[in-house]
């Protein structure tokens, strides 16, 4: 095999590797696949469905709280922040499995919609919704200044 057979295997091995799903341009998310491991507030049916998260007042000041509540997520790192995307890997406990998450900023409706997906398997045995639902309490609690 000469060098340039190998490099271009290797390149084509990189490239088959990529996960699309990490890719989304920053003006909207990605749709869930047919799997049931992924929710979205831009979802339509049920099982992949999630409410966007809500508020009031500014939302330079809601993009900052959601910042905040991403960050302090266990196992969770921000991997990408533009003006009104943010995208964040989390990994599982056990198997260090990485889950995608994303978020777009909707200023005019004050509206974050939310995406939170597994990147392998089937299943996520509710994995995806449980934590979005925790990230729009955390949300809600620290725009609305409760502590618990």
């Amino acid at each position: 095999m000469g060098v340039q057979h190998l490099l271009t295997t290797a390149l084509l091995l990189f490239i088959l590797s990529m996960d699309s799903t990490t890719a989304a341009p920053a003006d909207k998310l990605a749709p869930c696949p047919d799997s049931p491991n992924c929710v979205s507030s831009l979802a339509v049916d049920a099982e992949h469905a999630v409410a966007p998260l809500s508020f009031n007042g500014d939302p330079a000041t809601a993009w900052d709280a959601l910042k905040a509540v991403v960050l302090k997520q266990k196992r969770t790192r921000i991997t990408r922040v533009e003006d009104r995307y943010l995208q964040a890997e989390c990994r599982s406990l056990v198997f260090r499995f990485v889950d995608d998450l994303a978020f777009l900023l909707v200023p005019d409706e004050r509206l974050i919609q939310v995406r939170s997906a597994s990147r392998t398997g089937h299943s996520d045995f509710g994995v995806n919704r449980r934590r979005i639902e925790r990230i729009r309490r955390d949300f809600i609690r620290l725009l609305t200044g409760q502590t618990h």
